[in-house]
């Protein structure tokens, strides 16, 4: 597959992470799961690459409480995310309306951009070799196999909350064609399998403010 040029221009080197995801796909058993990208944070309203402990602003706060209220009529049995504060953070939000305790893994974090933390994220290069941070190649790697394992988690159907760049290796690895309209901070999604073919369907669309499809 090959996502569209809109999400190319919007941060380049995606082709490549298409690529280096399509040529071991991953088939999961279920026929249909949930993913959120966590809520706002203060850097990605600037732009900036993110550290692990970057908290949600009020308006990330806001976006993850109207997400839950979104959710809370979905039949969701499990709820896996990043232990990263920004998605940790989201994920208890929408756990609390759901009465369920979300399981937390470090592997589903955002890619480690290393020495760029800190820096502006605005022109993005996906296929860049950050000093100190992950390659692109181990990145898929690594949501690869983190993704395997949460959307096997059980009892199902499993909401997975994570960040953008999760979701571009997610959609890949599943070989649905993605644009920017389905990054926006907070936007619920719903994941569904009609034979081998994936599809992708936000519960309600949302603005991709706050970084939108630029990073997780």
């Amino acid at each position: 597959m090959s996502a569209p040029a809109s999400v190319h221009t919007a941060a380049g080197g995606l082709d490549l992470l298409v690529r280096l995801a399509a040529a071991q796909p991953i088939a999961p058993a279920c026929d249909h799961f949930y993913f959120l990208r966590h809520g706002q944070t203060g850097r990605n309203a600037l732009r900036v690459f993110q550290a692990p402990d970057e908290p949600l602003s009020a308006l990330g706060e806001q976006q993850a409480l109207q997400a839950a209220e979104l959710l809370a009529g979905e039949p969701i049995g499990a709820i896996v995310c990043s232990d990263a504060r920004r998605a940790f953070d989201t994920a208890h939000t929408v756990a609390r309306a759901l009465r369920l305790v979300p399981s937390a893994h470090e592997n589903l974090r955002e890619r480690n951009f290393g020495a760029l933390i800190g820096t502006s994220s605005a022109h993005i290069d996906w296929a860049c070799e950050p000093d100190g941070g992950e390659t692109l190649a181990q990145f898929v790697d690594r949501k690869r196999e983190a993704l395997t394992a949460a959307l096997a988690a059980q009892p199902a159907p499993v909401l997975v909350v994570a960040h953008g760049g999760t979701l571009y290796a997610l959609a890949a690895l599943l070989g649905v064609a993605v644009d920017a309209s389905i990054f926006g901070n907070a936007q619920p999604l719903r994941f569904s399998r009609t034979g081998p073919t994936w599809a992708v369907t936000p519960l309600q669309q949302r603005p991709a403010d706050g970084g939108g499809a630029a990073l997780a």
